[in-house]
């Protein structure tokens, strides 16, 4: 590929990556019953793709001083990889395929996302996905979480490319706007939302990233 090294891939983790919706909501349900709290019909779509420190104060209403968001949040996260510790979790099909494939032709890929850092951690240990990825931004490393585009506009920075030069692969709504924001091209990944949902949202979209080849994201990126 000869424009490979002028370009980069950036994915969002929860969703593109992985599928753990079910290990998030059941760690929520998990939460709630420990703490002796109740959760509010559509929490989790609402919340999909945002951070703690939105979610609980602004969706749930569980707290508002810091130290106690921090808190709940925290324990949330310890639920889920208990979880995952017990269930195991694997790449989302397909995603293997395009990262090879990206690898190969000299695409540097990060990963941009509202999760926390460990969790991303344990989860590239549990499903073997190290040596992919470039870098990591996570949830510790913004002020701003999505729709702001400041996770892909550092995503983009640690692999030293303009966001003009790299595609961002999201699957939520939340994401796909804070990639359009930061003047980034998109693909929308339909696991989350349904393919049609997400038509004019994203420059393109699919339903498998191995639907894609690198040739393909060369070619979106001009």
């Amino acid at each position: 590929m000869n424009n490979a090294s002028a370009i980069g891939a950036i994915f969002d983790w929860d969703g593109v990556i992985i599928d753990s919706s079910a290990a998030h909501e059941e760690s929520w349900e998990l939460l709630a019953r420990e703490e002796k709290r109740v959760l509010p019909p559509g929490h989790f779509k609402a919340g999909f793709g945002r951070k703690n420190q939105v979610i609980i104060p602004n969706i749930l209403k569980w707290a508002s001083e810091p130290a106690e968001i921090e808190r709940i949040g925290r324990r949330k996260e310890e639920l889920y990889r208990e979880r995952l510790k017990t269930t195991g979790i694997s790449a989302l099909p397909g995603v293997r395929e395009l990262l090879e494939g990206l690898r190969a032709a000299g695409v540097p890929c990060v990963v941009g996302s509202s999760t926390p850092r460990l969790n991303i951690e344990h989860v590239m240990t549990l499903a073997k996905l190290h040596g992919f990825f470039a870098d990591i931004v996570s949830a510790e490393d913004v002020m701003h979480g999505k729709p702001h585009p400041e996770v892909f506009l550092k995503a983009a920075a640690k692999i030293n490319r303009a966001p003009a030069k790299c595609v961002v692969f999201e699957d939520a709504f939340v994401g796909l706007e804070a990639a359009r924001a930061g003047g980034f091209k998109c693909i929308g990944v339909g696991t989350t939302n349904p393919v049609e949902s997400l038509r004019g949202t994203c420059d393109l979209v699919v339903e498998r990233l191995d639907e894609l080849t690198a040739k393909d994201v060369e070619r979106l990126l001009g």
